[in-house]
């Protein structure tokens, strides 16, 4: 492993805006959950995002957003610690990041404690035995409708039309509705100051020619 690693994973521990839990199977409720406002210190919305990796994203949205309150998640501690020491070194009081695989979540938020779900880039997982492993499969859907508040958003950016294509089938088993659909997000003529936000990720795609897509949904039910 390499020594500049070590040192990221070691610096990681001495930052009050990172929470690295340990884990536990299966996994309960966590001290955590239902209490984010507290962690924050206001009632400002939360919002999180999924698999946010160098936290580009997170960062992003929580300059253009000083009045809610951003929670970037992810299992990679070393990605995590170029998020963390941004925001850190900002002073940004309104970003936090939580080390943790995804499939843990529902210990982490109480009912109705998210108003909005950002999941960025994620793998698509194509091979068809592991469908189950979409950010955008029944399973997960199910989850984030718990965490969710009424009228609670969900927004899916990526650069695989075959996630868009099986999200938005997916979602009309789940009593989706979707609010804003493209397969070409960069080719519309409206885009907002969050949805032009781009990771070094996406940046790359962009120049090998791939198409972003984008989707915000929210479910019926809330």
């Amino acid at each position: 492993m390499g020594k500049d690693k070590l040192r990221r994973w070691a610096e990681l521990l001495t930052f009050k805006n990172v929470f690295q839990p340990e884990l536990s199977y299966p996994m309960q409720s966590h001290a955590l959950q239902g209490h984010w406002h507290e962690v924050f210190g206001n009632k400002n919305p939360i919002v999180i995002e999924l698999g946010c990796g160098r936290g580009e994203y997170t960062i992003g949205l929580a300059k253009a957003n000083p009045d809610k309150n951003f929670i970037g998640i992810d299992i990679k501690g070393a990605r995590l610690w170029r998020g963390a020491k941004t925001a850190n070194d900002a002073g940004m009081a309104n970003v936090a990041f939580l080390r943790i695989r995804i499939e843990f979540i529902h210990a982490f938020f109480a009912a109705s404690e998210i108003a909005e779900i950002w999941i960025t880039f994620p793998d698509p997982q194509l091979k068809d035995n592991r469908e189950h492993r979409r950010l955008t499969h029944q399973r997960f859907l199910e989850v984030y409708k718990q965490m969710l508040m009424p009228k609670g958003i969900i927004h899916l950016k990526s650069d695989s039309a075959e996630l868009y294509d099986f999200t938005i089938q997916n979602l009309q088993t789940q009593a989706g509705k979707l609010l804003v659909c493209t397969p070409d997000l960069y080719n519309e003529k409206k885009l907002n100051e969050l949805q032009q936000i781009r990771t070094t990720y996406e940046n790359i795609f962009l120049k090998a020619g791939k198409k972003i897509t984008y989707i915000q949904f929210q479910f019926d039910n809330l």
